[in-house]
């Protein structure tokens, strides 16, 4: 419990009543002591002591788009911790039938004490932000996934040591899970090399941003369009599914474009023997991922989308406790 007391005192006076909108706006020292805070939150909490840090607190959650774990892993976390989660359907409020994102915020801070949105446009969470007084919570957008990124280097962390100077390659699409990946990497001085088919690489300003945090922190972030040279002597190897929410209409085209960039047994040869298998789910087993990879024995999605749970709880008490 010290320990825990230890980190969440230096983690108030820093991000107490902060958005995570993106995680290139947190210095490198506080995604550090996140991870750690999640780290010991998840020790805490298996032994049946989570401390209920946030009693009376309130977290309205909006969604735009479908969830399994976002949902489930923030309602579970305000509960463990002694608060309370409001699900709230886009379609339910008035954000559905046109009234401001900008009126919504006021108006939510008026009864919240936190939001966390799960949204089609990055840039509209951003107006809610600016708008809102209470702090809002990146859940997923078109451009990035900032607490899928929090559990995945907790769940290498856990499971590896230091995170400092491993290598992780994602192959497959320059999406939100991508860049945020890059850059919860460069953070923590990790090499990170994202392979994808030219015309899908990540964002080129986010990237900027990440290998300039990642100098800072002595290591690299690289893109590639050859995923063995991307998966070349990986710790850990992270997948995403090749068609995200929203872009259905280009599945045929994309199961064309990514032929040749599933993880599969030969792909992951190339990478250490004691490599970590990572995918943030859902997954479609013999499309980006073979089955005997995301099965086999160094597959980790399951400790992974456990950890999702922890590591909000850590940004949960952070920013509201």
């Amino acid at each position: 419990m010290k320990l825990l007391e230890e980190v969440q005192l230096k983690l108030v006076s820093s991000l107490k009543g902060k958005d995570l909108l993106t995680l290139l706006d947190y210095t490198s020292e506080e995604v550090q002591d996140l991870i750690k805070l999640a780290t010991q939150l998840k020790t805490i909490t298996k032994a049946g002591k989570c401390p209920r840090l946030l009693e009376g607190k309130t977290l309205g959650m909006i969604f735009e788009k479908q969830s399994t774990r976002t949902r489930i892993s923030f309602e579970v976390g305000m509960n463990q911790l002694g608060g309370k989660a409001m699900f709230m359907h886009s379609r339910d409020l008035q954000i559905g039938r046109g009234e401001p994102i900008s009126d919504t915020g006021h108006v939510l801070s008026g009864y919240l004490d936190a939001i966390m949105i799960r949204a089609n446009s990055h840039e509209m969470v951003k107006e809610l932000a600016e708008h809102a007084s209470v702090p809002v919570i990146n859940g997923l957008t078109d451009l990035y996934h900032p607490c899928q990124a929090l559990a995945d280097l907790e769940t290498i962390a856990e499971n590896k040591g230091e995170l400092k100077g491993l290598k992780i390659a994602y192959v497959g699409d320059g999406n939100n899970v991508a860049h945020s990946l890059v850059a919860a990497a460069a953070h923590v001085g990790m090499d990170v090399v994202v392979a994808t088919p030219s015309g899908y690489e990540p964002n080129e300003a986010v990237i900027a941003m990440a290998q300039k945090i990642a100098k800072e922190n002595g290591s690299l972030v690289t893109v590639t369009n050859d995923p063995v040279t991307a998966v070349k002597d990986a710790d850990a190897v992270y997948a995403d599914v090749w068609t995200s929410m929203g872009q259905e209409e280009e599945t045929a085209k994309r199961l064309v474009d990514f032929e040749g960039y599933q993880i599969n047994d030969e792909l992951v040869a190339h990478a250490k023997p004691d490599y970590m298998f990572l995918h943030c789910l859902p997954a479609h087993r013999e499309e980006e991922v073979a089955t005997s990879v995301i099965d086999g024995p160094n597959s980790y999605i399951f400790e992974q989308a456990e950890n999702r749970l922890h590591a909000q709880k850590a940004v949960l008490v952070s920013i509201l406790a």
